[in-house]
Order: structure tokens, then sequence, then C-alpha cells
């Protein structure tokens, strides 16, 4: 890094080179999700519709579990690929406990998995 000509190097690959301005607070890197494919949405309105009458049969631990993976798994929802599939495999683990009951939830998960391209 040297601050007469306001060059930087940034370590893991970033150069950047500032050409005068006052204020210059660095590289945004944020990354926004795109909406999920329209095939995936449908999918994900399949599985929701499940799932009050699997939440209906927990426990106030695992409905609490399962009510913080929703908000990922609404199908206007832009998160991020990795969001949403950690919130299928907590939802697929919760439904996976409750016998027969939760056996519709896991296939609408694993249908939603592959649609995604994580299966």
């Amino acid at each position: 890094m040297s601050a007469g000509d306001r060059h930087y190097y940034l370590g893991g690959g970033d150069h950047v080179t500032m050409h005068g301005g006052a204020g210059n607070t660095g590289i945004d890197k944020r990354v926004t999700a795109a909406p999920a494919p329209p095939a995936v949405q449908e999918a994900l309105r399949e599985l929701l519709v499940l799932v009050p009458e699997l939440r209906a049969g927990l426990r106030p631990e695992s409905a609490g579990a399962l009510d913080d993976s929703l908000p990922a798994l609404r199908a206007d929802a832009e998160v991020r690929p990795q969001e949403r599939h950690r919130a299928l495999l907590a939802v697929a683990g919760i439904a996976a406990t409750v016998g027969a009951l939760g056996v519709p939830i896991v296939e609408a998960v694993d249908k939603v998995l592959e649609l995604m391209g994580a299966k």
C-alpha cells in the first residue's frame, strides 16, 4: 500500500486505485440473492401448505425451530441458496422426527432440493 498515489493492494486479490476524491470508504461486496425459479417457488408453496399440520404436532422447542426456518422458505423470499438449503434441511430434520406425519414434508423438501440442484 502506498499513500502518495492512493494505490492499495488488499492481499487476497483485490486491487484498488483511487483517483482523487474524499471520504472513500472501500469496496461494497454485498451479495444479493435472485428470486427462485418458478418451479422452485411452486414447490416451496406446496411445502408450506403442509407445515401447519406438522407444526400442530410439535413440542414448543421444535415448533420454534421450525418457525425460525420458515422465512427462508417463502416462495417470494430473496435469500441466498445456502440459507434456503439450510432451512430446508432443518425442516426435513424436524419432520423426520415425527414419523408418518413427517413423510410428506420430507418428500416435499426433497423435491425442492432437487429443483434447486442441491440433491
